[in-house]
C-alpha cells in the first residue's frame, strides 16, 4: 500500500472517486502511482478509507473506495486560541498543530497582540493545513478562522467541557488536571496577558497551566501546550473533566 493520503470528499465502499488538479500531479506524476496501487482517502470530517487506483490517464485517474481506515485521530477534541501572528509563523503552528491533530485554529486579537492578517491569508493558512492533514494521515482538517475580537473567546469556547490559558506565572503542575472529551487551550501573547484580560480569564473559570521557566513564543507555546494536552488524552482516554 502507498504510504499517500488523499483529502477528498468520502464516499461508500465501491463508490468511484476521480483524482485531477494538484493531487494528480502529485500521486500519479510525482509520487508515480500505478493501477492496483493502495492509498488512504479522508473527508477531512474524521472519516477514512482505503482506495485502490483503478485507471489512469493523461489528466486524471479513478480510484475505487475500499474498506474503513483507522482515523488515527486523538482522543481530545482540542480547540487552539492563539493571538494573530505573522504570516510565516502562522503557517508554520498551523502545519504543527494539524500534525499533533488540533481541531480547530482560532486566532484573536489581544490587548498586546492586536495584528491583522493580509487579503488571502486564511486561504494559505487551510492549504498549509490540508498538506499537513495529507502527510500525517489523520482525518479531521483543522478549522482555521479569525482575527477574531476578545469579546468573541466565551462564544467560541462554549463547547469545551474545560478550558486551558497558558500563563508565564502558572506552575507547571498546577492547574491541568485530567484529560477532557473536548477542550480549549488559550495562548497569550509574548508581550504577556494584561491584567484586565488575566482577571477576566480567571473569573470565567480558565485553568492557568504552565509550561516551564522559560519564556517561549507564541506558535512553540501553542505547539507544545496542544502536544502535552493531546498526550494526555492518549494516555488517559477515559477521563472525562478533571
Amino acid at each position: 500500500m502507498s504510504g499517500a493520503t488523499l483529502l477528498a470528499p468520502e464516499g461508500i465502499a465501491g463508490a468511484e472517486l476521480r483524482v485531477e488538479g494538484e493531487s494528480y500531479k502529485h500521486l500519479f506524476r510525482a509520487r508515480r502511482l500505478a493501477v492496483g496501487d493502495r492509498l488512504r482517502v479522508t473527508d477531512g470530517r474524521g472519516g477514512a478509507r482505503q482506495a485502490e487506483v483503478a485507471r489512469i490517464d493523461r489528466s486524471a485517474a479513478v480510484l475505487t473506495l475500499r474498506e474503513e481506515a483507522p482515523a488515527n485521530e486523538p482522543a481530545v477534541a482540542l480547540d487552539l486560541l492563539v493571538p494573530t501572528l505573522r504570516p510565516e509563523r502562522a503557517s508554520w503552528m498551523v502545519e504543527k498543530a494539524t500534525e499533533i491533530g488540533v481541531r480547530a485554529v482560532h486566532f484573536l486579537h489581544t490587548e498586546r497582540a492586536p495584528r491583522h492578517f493580509g487579503a488571502g491569508t486564511l486561504d494559505r493558512l487551510r492549504r498549509v493545513a490540508a498538506a499537513a492533514l495529507e502527510q500525517c494521515h489523520g482525518a479531521r482538517l483543522p478549522e482555521i478562522t479569525g482575527p477574531h475580537e476578545w469579546r468573541d473567546v466565551a462564544p467560541l469556547t462554549a463547547g469545551a467541557t474545560v478550558r486551558w490559558v497558558l500563563d508565564p506565572e502558572a506552575a507547571v503542575a498546577a492547574g491541568w488536571g485530567s484529560a477532557a472529551a473536548t477542550a480549549a487551550l488559550l495562548i497569550g501573547p509574548e508581550g504577556g496577558w494584561s491584567a484586565a484580560e488575566r482577571a477576566e480569564l480567571q473569573g470565567a473559570g480558565w485553568r492557568a497551566v504552565g509550561l516551564g521557566r522559560r519564556i517561549l513564543r507564541t506558535e512553540t507555546a501553542a505547539v507544545v501546550g496542544a502536544a502535552a494536552l493531546v498526550l494526555r488524552a492518549e494516555i488517559d482516554p477515559g477521563a472525562s473533566s478533571g
